[in-house]
């Protein structure tokens, strides 16, 4: 199960629409061991791309060494869907590379703001894709 403030779901759902219409992607960093995310990432898509994303390598390269000064590890691992409903696609459980991590995928699909958009967390292991509750607090 993902445990995670309203404040961060707030921020990844509006770096989802900021970028639409291609997809937006970032980390939410916790102190290591806790599973808990607590500092708001946001990477720009190498990719720029409305139909899938890639992390910069330098950006990737900078923010993981900053994650070891801080006693950090990634979280969350989150990107958006632009057009189709927020469930990894086959590159999406290809690239997912942190086994710990909770993915997270918005779908921006409908950005009139009038329907609901999906906000759904996963876990990715050895190409394995398992959908978990997701849990929005107020604060930790």
């Amino acid at each position: 199960m993902l445990t995670i403030t309203q404040a961060l779901v707030d921020q990844i759902v509006a770096h989802a629409r900021q970028d639409h219409p291609d997809e937006a992607c970032g980390v939410i960093a916790g102190p290591e061991g806790t599973g808990r995310p607590e500092r708001f990432v946001p990477m720009q898509n190498a990719a720029m791309s409305p139909t899938f994303y890639e992390f910069d390598s330098g950006d990737l390269l900078k923010l993981y060494r900053e994650m070891d000064d801080r006693d950090e590890e990634p979280v969350v691992v989150y990107h958006s869907h632009t057009s189709t409903e927020a469930y990894p696609s086959r590159t999406d459980v290809s690239l997912a590379s942190e086994p710990n991590a909770h993915y997270v995928l918005v779908s921006t699909a409908d950005t009139d703001g009038l329907g609901d958009f999906q906000f759904r967390s996963f876990r990715i292991v050895d190409g394995e894709v398992t959908e978990e509750e997701v849990t929005v607090v107020e604060t930790y």
